[in-house]
C-alpha cells in the first residue's frame, strides 16, 4: 500500500519558492554553478575559447580603465580592481549591493597563451579580455600524404 501526502499549492509552496531564492541569493547555488557568499562583490566572469583565442568577459559597472590592473603568468588571468567607494551626502541608503572597494580575481586559463598579445576593452560595464593562444596550443591541421 502507497500512501500520499498531498499538500496544497498555495501557501506553503510558495514560502518554500522564497525561501529556496532568499538562500541561493545568499549562499549560491551551487547545483547551477553559483559560488558561495563570500564571493559576492567580485564580478561574474564568462570564458570560453575559440581555435585562436581565449576570451574573457567581465561585469565592472562603475568601473574606469585606471581602476583596472590585468596580468597574465603562465595560464592564469588576474583581475584586480578598485571599486569606489559610493558617498552621497545628505541621503540615507536603504540597501547597497554594488560593493565597493578592491578586489583580485584569478581565473585558471584553459589552454597556453601568448601574454605579450592580450587585449582588453571596457564598454559599457562590461571588460572583454582578448588573450590570443600561443602557437603551440592552436590547432593544425595535418596533411596526410598518400604512398
Amino acid at each position: 500500500m502507497v500512501f500520499r501526502y498531498n499538500f496544497p499549492r498555495g501557501t506553503a509552496s510558495q514560502l518554500r519558492q522564497e525561501m529556496d531564492r532568499l538562500l541561493s541569493s545568499f549562499v549560491g547555488n551551487f547545483a547551477d554553478g553559483g559560488r558561495p557568499w563570500v564571493d559576492r562583490g567580485q564580478p561574474s566572469i564568462n570564458l570560453w575559447e575559440t581555435g585562436d583565442a581565449v576570451v574573457a568577459e567581465a561585469e565592472l559597472p562603475g568601473v574606469r580603465q585606471d581602476q583596472i590592473e590585468i596580468s597574465v603568468v603562465g595560464n592564469e588571468l588576474t583581475l584586480k580592481v578598485e571599486r569606489p567607494e559610493l558617498e552621497k551626502e545628505g541621503v540615507t541608503f536603504h540597501r547597497r549591493e554594488r560593493p565597493s572597494g578592491s578586489f583580485v580575481r584569478v581565473v585558471r586559463l584553459p589552454a597556453e597563451v601568448d601574454a605579450n598579445q592580450v587585449q582588453a576593452d571596457l564598454c559599457n560595464g562590461v571588460l572583454t579580455v582578448t588573450l590570443p593562444k600561443a602557437e603551440s596550443a592552436r590547432p593544425r591541421k595535418i596533411h596526410v600524404v598518400t604512398k
